[in-house]
């Protein structure tokens, strides 16, 4: 599969090495330009783009940056993208970082609503509560009693479907864990956020998470 990962932290960092691993195409853009990106193409084998570029030809786009910087992406981001792309955003709202985000502290929209409704793209809500040390040491074959799940929430039932399928071969089971209306329950704060547990365990701790947002994450 041809991916594009927009965001070359912790968590893009390591799907990008996980993923170029399996054997799919993968382009890599960060804000600071492809100049400094150079040791992780050379690790990896992908390929360092600017972030205009990032979706070109791309049937799978992974957004992986600070909600903050969601609005400052470049319009027609996914004007390129093949047909049908699939867009994965693993954000998560932090106020102390991002400062007050209205859209979803006054209007009540989940965390992946609002970067839907920036990116002008419909997403799939997946890896925003993984370690990202774990997407190195913590994947196992499918099967295996101490194989982590993670929660994948959306809208779109065949992109979720791709997500879950991308997340398989990765080496980890997945819940359905509904729409992007339903995606509050993934958030930090939620009994669900960082829990390394298999299958059972998440989807218990989906059901439990409390609908109002923690004071610890709202500004």
């Amino acid at each position: 599969m041809k991916i594009g990962i927009i965001g070359a932290g912790n968590i893009g960092g390591n799907l990008t090495r996980r993923l170029t691993a399996l054997g799919h195409d993968v382009s890599v853009a960060n804000s600071r330009g492809p100049q400094t990106l150079t040791a992780l193409a050379e690790e990896t084998g992908a390929t360092p783009v600017p972030v205009e570029e990032a979706a070109r030809g791309a049937e799978l786009v992974v957004v992986t940056v600070p909600l903050k910087a969601v609005p400052g992406l470049p319009s027609g981001l996914f004007d390129e993208a093949a047909d049908g792309a699939v867009v994965v955003d693993t954000g998560n709202y932090y106020p102390q970082r991002d400062g007050k985000i209205a859209g979803i502290e006054d209007e009540g929209l989940t965390e992946s609503r609002w970067t839907a409704q920036q990116l002008g793209h419909t997403v799939v809500k997946a890896f925003n509560g993984t370690y990202a040390q774990d997407l190195l040491d913590r994947h196992r074959p499918a099967g295996a009693p101490d194989r982590i799940a993670l929660p994948v929430a959306a809208d779109d039932a065949s992109a979720k479907q791709v997500v879950r399928d991308l997340i398989d071969e990765l080496g980890f089971d997945t819940v359905d864990a509904g729409s992007l209306d339903d995606s509050w329950r993934q958030q930090p704060g939620t009994p669900v956020y960082g829990l390394q547990e298999g299958v059972d365990a998440v989807t218990k701790a989906l059901a439990e998470a409390p609908r109002e947002r923690s004071a610890d994450f709202r500004s």
